[in-house]
């Protein structure tokens, strides 16, 4: 059974927002930006039309001139697609040698160019999601410890601030608290856990007592 999977990925990063204007699309920016800000320099857009969540503007010349090791792709829109207009970015991204971070649905390798621009650029591809993990089927059995599981009827509700606002104020209080994260964005906050939306729904509890 695997365990709560952890990632790295090199610090400081840039968000990348692309040409979208729906700031609900950008859950995973505005994560980055609020909740892992130390570690995140800036952010790319097409121009002053699209969204923003509110961290400096750079191209992504100036990004890696300022020293930005990866670049987090902060739009998780519906189906997790890697629209055609984003590739060319990613593409230069990586031949200047930046870590290119997704949590789409859709594989980094599969943009036209981009797994080459990484190897002559000495930059990787990170993949937030793994639907490759197996796990076991939920056992059921009582555990040491306390679980708070925080649930909404959409994404983009507010689930991983107000476990994460929780797990930070209980920590603040003396307790030994700890965020385990479930999907894509808190899963980079975090730099470990499990994407359940990528998991085979019969071992979906059987994931969340491993990460757990």
């Amino acid at each position: 059974m695997e365990q709560n999977r952890q990632l790295s990925f090199p610090s400081p990063c840039v968000v990348y927002l692309g040409d979208v204007s729906d700031e609900d699309c950008c859950k995973t920016g505005f994560g980055m930006a609020d909740w892992a800000a130390e570690r995140t320099i800036g952010q790319i857009r097409s121009g002053p039309e699209t969204a923003s969540v509110g961290l400096p503007d750079m191209t992504i010349d100036e990004a890696a001139s300022a020293g930005a090791r990866s670049l987090v792709i902060g739009i998780a829109g519906v189906g997790g697609h890697l629209m055609t207009a984003w590739h060319s970015d990613l593409i230069r991204a990586a031949g200047l040698g930046m870590t290119i971070v997704s949590g789409g649905h859709e594989p980094l390798a599969q943009v036209p160019g981009l797994a080459e621009a990484a190897t002559e650029g000495g930059a990787t591809l990170v993949e937030v999601r793994n639907p490759n993990a197996r796990f076991d089927v939920a056992t059921g059995i009582k555990r040491s410890g306390r679980r708070l599981l925080t649930v909404g009827t959409d994404c983009a509700l507010g689930k991983k601030y107000t476990a994460l606002t929780i797990a930070r104020e209980m920590r603040l209080r003396g307790m030994d608290a700890d965020f385990r994260a479930t999907g894509q964005t808190g899963i980079m906050i975090a730099g470990g856990g499990i994407a359940i939306d990528a998991i085979v729904s019969d071992f979906v509890a059987g994931a969340a007592e491993a990460l757990s």
